[in-house]
């Protein structure tokens, strides 16, 4: 028993540091981690650069495999720093840091994945803890809380639109044809939507006066479905707000969003 407790303080000193920026130690951390993201992924963007490739490939897959590394050497430090590690590993940030370092070693059975890196971006969602803005962690928590209300009032909504798209680029193919550019259903289904959403490429436009007719209405249809699922959010946003949280991580499964009198965390139980 005596060895068992060196190895509990060291996991959880580790966890503090890498978890928590409550202490000068996991603050430094977290704003070193967080530069070395940015500049994992201005490489990343500069190799996209075909100029920039062409003169310096070889430092920047140096770079690249570098970052790739010690990002790796940090997932591994945060599935040990945890008491159940399966739960981080499930866990938004958690998944969010294993694509972070897939993309490199993909690459090397697939070239061009490496630009997929360009998701440790999603990372940096990290500074509103660091920065300790709880505010914005309410805010945040408060958004995902409404769109998960309104989840199967938008689920319908899709279904109802799905439907419209297809039936209305089913007839749009019968009125104009393959001689006007509806070659086939599904592309008058692409042209539906892409009319719908008012995005309007214009690579495809009805010439006769029915379908011009019938773009019409799509187009005025268009402005009221785009209100639907914006009235529905801001509708369950406007309900009674949520309770202030902390920013603490659980030392079990690292999720966040605890109460600030919080005891234990209420996803796995562990005592905070």
């Amino acid at each position: 028993m005596p060895t068992e407790e060196p190895r509990k303080d060291w996991r959880h000193i580790l966890h503090t540091i890498i978890f928590e920026a409550d202490t000068r130690a996991g603050r430094a951390f977290d704003i070193t981690l967080i530069g070395l993201i940015l500049l994992s992924v201005l490489a990343v963007v500069l190799e996209s650069v075909s100029s920039i490739r062409a003169t310096y490939v070889v430092e920047l897959r140096v770079i690249e495999w570098a970052f790739t590394i010690l990002f790796t050497i940090e997932y591994i430090l945060r599935l040990i720093s945890v008491g159940r590690p399966i739960m981080y590993a499930r866990s938004f940030f958690g998944l969010v840091d294993l694509l972070a370092i897939i993309p490199t070693y993909l690459s090397a059975l697939i070239p061009g994945t490496q630009f997929l890196l360009v998701i440790r971006l999603l990372r940096i969602l990290r500074i509103f803890r660091i920065l300790k803005l709880a505010k914005y962690v309410v805010e945040a928590q408060t958004l995902v809380l409404a769109l998960h209300a309104t989840k199967r009032k938008i689920e319908v909504f899709l279904f109802v639109v799905i439907t419209l798209v297809v039936i209305i680029g089913s007839i749009m193919y019968v009125i104009e044809g393959e001689e006007h550019g509806f070659t086939s259903i599904p592309t008058s289904i692409y042209w539906t939507i892409v009319t719908l959403t008012t995005v309007g490429y214009g690579d495809i436009s009805p010439s006769t006066p029915l379908g011009q007719a019938l773009a019409s209405l799509v187009m005025i249809l268009g402005y009221g479905i785009i209100a639907v699922p914006t009235g529905l959010v801001t509708a369950e946003l406007m309900r009674k707000p949520i309770h202030p949280i902390s920013t603490q991580a659980c030392p079990a499964c690292s999720r966040e969003g605890h109460d600030f009198d919080a005891l234990f965390c209420k996803y796995c139980g562990q005592r905070l």
